[in-house]
């Protein structure tokens, strides 16, 4: 028979196994947080995961065992950005001002985001960059654009020829917002930032 010490008499092993998940788990959260303000600085090839590693307390060889791949690591990083987006279209049409239209309401919310947290902006501009040569970057930014467009509809109610439109000027905003329209009072920057010409 097997001596036990006084500190592992009472420990089940079947009751120790979970912990160590719930860890796991929470370590990898905190990973995609650290890594989601790494890459949205410096872009997904120019961030070192030795860094990301460092900030969040851990070893790069624990990184890997959490993210195998550095595109697994991005990858989640983009899911996270979507998340805070859909969470984002949630609250305005929960909340929608007077006479406010749910898609209204959701473009405001979405502009409280990235005026609130603009790493959002700035990790949708490297994921798409990343995306056009990186297969599991790509596979993750089609999953989240596929989200959005499930959640905008349920949330609006509005069909295609409506929704199409709404991405396509959200678009427009997030390149208006990253190169600074409305720092500019040309005809063209308040055109296409629809921003009102002061009188």
């Amino acid at each position: 028979m097997t001596k036990l010490n006084k500190h592992s008499r009472d420990i089940n092993p079947t009751e120790a196994a979970p912990r160590k998940r719930s860890t796991a788990a929470a370590r990898r959260e905190v990973l995609v947080e650290v890594a989601r303000r790494h890459f949205a600085e410096r872009g997904y090839y120019g961030t070192p995961t030795l860094a990301i590693a460092n900030e969040a307390g851990i070893s790069q060889a624990y990184l890997f065992r959490l993210f195998p791949t550095k595109q697994d690591l991005f990858a989640a990083t983009v899911t996270a950005c979507i998340a805070k987006t859909r969470e984002a279209f949630e609250r305005g049409a929960a909340d929608p001002l007077p006479d406010e239209e749910p898609l209204q309401a959701m473009g405001r919310a979405y502009h409280q985001l990235l005026a609130d947290d603009p790493t959002v902006l700035l990790g949708q501009l490297h994921a798409n960059a990343a995306a056009a040569r990186e297969p599991k970057i790509r596979a993750a930014m089609r999953a989240g654009w596929a989200d959005l467009y499930e959640t905008v509809t349920r949330l609006s109610g509005a069909g295609p020829e409506e929704i199409r439109p709404y991405f396509a000027e959200g678009m427009l905003l997030n390149v208006a917002a990253a190169v600074g329209f409305d720092e500019i009072d040309e005809p063209w920057a308040n055109a296409l930032s629809q921003k009102e010409k002061p009188q």
